[in-house]
């Protein structure tokens, strides 16, 4: 009878330690959930979650475009890597999208479009207003192909339109693009021409020709196949930083003052006179209010 009174005891001994095991790690989870925050600290969200601002450069592929819009996503590829032969009735020079834009604006290693999409329409001195994508692609082949504007309604526009919106899929509206090209070098060196012409020899030559008639694999810098005196390349502050972030091709490797100075020799040489289509200036009809 004792030895089962023992073990009667032990049995809930046993049982009551367990309980009291359970009920003290129950209370400690509860009250520990009861102190967690709901939210993190604002300090810590910050860090955590990207801003609204924040890009990335990650275009999706042409292909994978929503089945509605792929056709349309796919030409105007086309139109930014093939322009002679999409578009050629539109070009007047032997340029093309991709001579500035590689691999339809899709690449780091020359002037990416990425963004595009998102951050038109925008101030632009040049119209003194705003302008949207359009416009600024009808500038391109106007000044930068030296030929003539697609019509806003037409399949070519329509088609580029759709494509630079779609590769600047997930970019914020009106993000600061890290990727984006600076106005200038900001480099107080004075471009001289004739020390840009021994660097162009040594340099560029090999691939855009000693004459700048361009090669089969390089575009022509200066004569009736280049771009016209009204294209954002004929300004050297602009020339340079394309020179210097991205010549020569693959291997960009010129200091910045002689992109500067090959950019003032280049812009030097002959090339064909932009003549406008159309209005520069966008005209203002009703005044404009005063901001703050």
């Amino acid at each position: 009878m004792k030895n089962r009174n023992l073990l009667l005891t032990l049995v809930l001994v046993t049982f009551l330690l367990l309980l009291g095991g359970w009920m003290l790690s129950f209370f400690r989870t509860s009250v520990a959930v009861r102190r967690a925050p709901t939210s993190p600290a604002p300090a810590a969200a910050a860090s955590a979650a990207p801003t609204a601002q924040q890009a990335l450069f990650n275009p999706p592929r042409p292909e994978d475009a929503p089945e509605k819009i792929r056709p349309q996503v796919l030409l105007g590829y086309k139109i930014m890597t093939e322009t002679q032969k999409y578009a050629g009735q539109y070009v007047g020079n032997g340029l093309s999208c991709s001579s500035c834009h590689f691999d339809g604006g899709r690449s780091l290693e020359s002037i990416p479009l990425v963004g595009s999409g998102a951050t038109y329409p925008q101030y632009r001195s040049r119209q003194k207003y705003t302008t949207d994508l359009a416009l600024r692609v009808q500038d391109c082949f106007e000044r930068s192909m030296n030929g003539k504007a697609p019509a806003l309604d037409s399949q070519i526009m329509q088609s580029l339109l759709v494509y630079l919106q779609w590769i600047s899929k997930d970019i914020p509206v009106y993000a600061k693009l890290p990727w984006a090209l600076p106005h200038s070098l900001e480099n107080a060196h004075q471009p001289d021409a004739a020390a840009g012409e021994r660097v162009y020899a040594e340099v560029c030559a090999r691939c855009h020709g000693s004459d700048g008639q361009g090669t089969d694999i390089a575009p022509a810098l200066w004569g009736d196949g280049s771009y016209n005196d009204g294209a954002g390349m004929h300004r050297v502050r602009t020339f340079a930083v394309f020179i210097w972030k991205f010549m020569p091709k693959s291997a960009p490797s010129l200091k910045q003052e002689e992109a500067l100075d090959v950019a003032a020799f280049v812009n030097s040489r002959p090339r064909p006179k932009f003549v406008a289509s159309h209005p520069e200036v966008i005209e203002r009809v009703i005044p404009l209010p005063k901001g703050k």
